[in-house]
């Protein structure tokens, strides 16, 4: 069974490359009905913290990527990781290091200055003496010294590395804690790894983890090293580009979805198509699709995707993920239509759900005053006839629905000889307060008749003042 995971290191938020690495990982073990497993890296005991594990459950939460297993800790591990070091010692593949931090320092300057590559010397490989005093040693994995290491990525192709080119690995460190090369190893030998999907920034650990997988007797996965997300201007993506949390997405009202079609398509694609459902994305894709080239990650395409997810999304859930910026307005959802009926009538024009949030205030807020343009413009002493006239026809209407109440607003232009926007704009002014809107005769439906009925009559109060000044 093909098993893959997505490792984090809780030392930060969940981030953009990060998820797309899971969602590369998460849907190539849908596609061919395996699983997939969530791991915390959080062997970095001085920068993980306990908020960034709750980050990045959070975040793959709310993307609905899935875990089958998991999160394994790898703090919960350290005696299965020290039993792998012993066996490794034993069968005479790694040993105790002794040089010092100063010893290596100088020994990579005198490199330096010979225009050597800067690297382990091997100097305690087949020391047999005495420890030396007052050292606590590292310990270090035999790296062989011949032949070469062959990696079959499956995105970059064939790697061929020479084992004289890798010194020999650190894989526990001075107080006895494993590093990552080590646990890494350990963790996806015992979790049954068979693919390991990771970014290209791990691909120079890759020839050092094959030979730690031979020397344990254990079966190497097949690895697939993705490139990395880019900034506009090229450099790596960073704060300066703009969000790099996850949850800084979710903040900003883009849909769960939206962003990890998105991300599906930096550096992978099926044909000219772009905008895919989760569905669509475990049907289509092939891990060998993805392109070796880094990608660069665009604000505006992410957003546009955002809008055609925004209109295509089922209406209840596009409610479901509304509601808590509805709750940061301070609407009470129980005080005014179904929000499903109001983001159904508002997806046309939204980009965010920032923006749909903003634009549903009032059907469940009211107002104490008027958006100062639209009034000016709208709620003018010439416009009091008209209002005047669409409120004795709506407070007479028994059945409140958008046919009567757009019935309603062409009478009273007919009656009163007037274009349509000459009834139609002061009545979307008074009842939403300012001069955007849906269809007034459906805005008007939800927004509910007596609301409307005390809106506009605030509405004619509103002209009334202003004639007297």
């Amino acid at each position: 069974m093909i098993r893959t995971r997505f490792a984090p290191s809780p030392t930060g938020y969940l981030h953009i490359g990060g998820v797309r690495t899971a969602l590369y990982s998460w849907l190539y073990a849908k596609k061919l009905g395996g699983e997939f497993i969530l791991r915390i890296e959080d062997t970095d005991l001085e920068r993980s913290t306990e908020e960034s594990v709750n980050a990045i459950l959070e975040g793959m939460s709310w993307l609905g990527l899935d875990y089958d297993q998991g999160p394994f800790y790898q703090t919960h591990r350290f005696e299965r990781y020290k039993e792998v070091i012993d066996t490794l010692l034993a069968k005479g593949l790694a040993y105790h290091c002794y040089a010092t931090p100063e010893e290596l320092d100088i020994m990579r300057e005198a490199q330096k200055a010979a225009g050597e590559k800067a690297r382990y010397d091997g100097r305690f490989r087949d020391y047999t003496g005495q420890a030396p005093e007052g050292v606590n040693p590292v310990i270090r994995f035999k790296n062989p010294t011949d032949g070469e290491v062959v990696i079959d990525d499956l995105v970059k192709g064939q790697v061929i590395i020479g084992n004289k080119e890798l010194d020999d690995l650190i894989i526990a460190r001075s107080d006895g804690t494993p590093t990552y090369n080590l646990s890494v190893v350990v963790d996806d030998w015992d979790m049954g790894m068979t693919h390991v999907i990771r970014g290209d920034d791990h691909l120079n650990n890759t020839p050092r983890q094959i030979n730690l997988y031979k020397a344990m007797g254990a079966e190497v996965p097949k690895f697939a090293h993705i490139p990395m997300v880019l900034g506009e201007d090229g450099s790596r993506l960073s704060k300066r580009h703009g969000a790099v949390s996850v949850l800084q997405y979710k903040e900003e009202g883009f849909l769960p979805e939206a962003l990890l079609n998105y991300l599906v398509r930096l550096g992978w694609s099926h044909g000219d198509q772009e905008i895919f459902t989760i569905d669509e994305m475990v049907e289509y894709f092939d891990i060998n699709d993805v392109n070796s080239a880094p990608s660069t990650f665009n604000t505006d395409k992410l957003t546009w995707i955002n809008e055609q997810h925004i209109q295509r999304a089922d209406a209840q859930h596009l409610a479901r993920h509304l509601a808590p910026f509805m709750s940061d307005h301070g609407c009470d959802l129980s005080q005014g239509p179904e929000l499903s009926a109001v983001a159904n009538l508002l997806r046309e024009r939204a980009k965010t759900l920032v923006d749909m949030a903003k634009g549903a205030v009032y059907f469940y807020n009211d107002f104490e005053e008027f958006e100062a343009g639209a009034a000016k413009k709208h709620l003018r002493p010439v416009a009091e006839e008209a209002l005047m006239l669409i409120l004795s026809k709506l407070e007479a209407l028994n059945d409140w629905q958008a046919a009567p109440i757009h019935e309603a607003i062409n009478a009273t232009a007919e009656e009163l000889e007037i274009g349509m926007g000459k009834v139609g704009m002061p009545l979307r002014v008074a009842i939403t307060g300012g001069g955007q809107s849906p269809g007034i005769d459906e805005t008007a439906e939800l927004i509910g008749k007596d609301r409307c009925i005390e809106r506009i009559k605030m509405a004619l109060t509103f002209i009334e003042a202003r004639k007297e000044n």
